[in-house]
């Protein structure tokens, strides 16, 4: 939707614009191709190494930022490296963080400053990862093309949310997880995490 503008389009297909048109396309709005861009993953674990295997199959670079720092060439299109790297050569930057007090307000004004004008950022790991005054400033500004986010800092969002009103902001409801698959895979996953501890060997285990 961000790259290609799918909506925009189709609703411009709905409303008889394509049928009225005398050429065989049209474009109402900048189309961008994600090949040859780098993608910035910040939390490195499986899903971010997940997303890193999509965008290379896009034809993207990846540099993936994650504790501890490790500067290493994983692949001639992957590489970890460190926090201000990434920020300044990232066009897409996506978020697969935890949230703890070092990644809480992580991206904000500073680190916003600090990446390439107009880049992508994408939200899926945690609401209060943004500073989302300072991302819906940075939206209006132009200083960021675009952020797609599936979590805000409360859920559901404040009416006076600041990235309610921000240009190029897409938000979805929290729903990257809900499909009737994803959600059946959590009631075995459940079920089988009880088992296991009435068996006396806890798997799945957080401590």
């Amino acid at each position: 939707e961000i790259t290609n503008r799918t909506q925009l389009h189709s609703d411009t297909v709905h409303a008889g614009e394509w049928a009225a048109s005398r050429d065989f396309c049209y474009w109402r709005a900048p189309l961008t191709e994600l090949a040859g861009k780098t993608m910035g993953i910040i939390g490195f674990g499986r899903i971010g190494q997940a997303v890193a295997d999509i965008a290379q199959a896009f034809g993207m670079s990846v540099l993936a930022y994650d504790l501890p720092v490790i500067e290493q060439a994983l692949s001639p299109t992957l590489r970890r490296t460190d926090l201000d790297t990434l920020l300044r050569e990232a066009d897409v930057i996506s978020l697969h963080c935890p949230l703890t007090d070092a990644t809480q307000g992580l991206i904000n004004q500073d680190t916003i400053a600090r990446m390439k004008s107009g880049v992508i950022l994408i939200n899926t790991s945690r609401g209060p990862v943004l500073n989302e005054a300072d991302v819906a400033h940075a939206l209006a500004e132009g200083r960021l093309g675009a952020l797609g986010a599936d979590v805000l800092s409360t859920e559901p969002p404040q009416k006076d949310n600041p990235l309610l009103s921000a240009p190029n902001c897409i938000l979805t409801p929290h729903i990257s997880w809900a499909t009737k698959e994803a959600r059946a895979r959590l009631i075995t996953i459940a079920a089988q995490n009880i088992a296991a501890f009435l068996a006396g060997k806890p798997i799945n285990v957080v401590n």
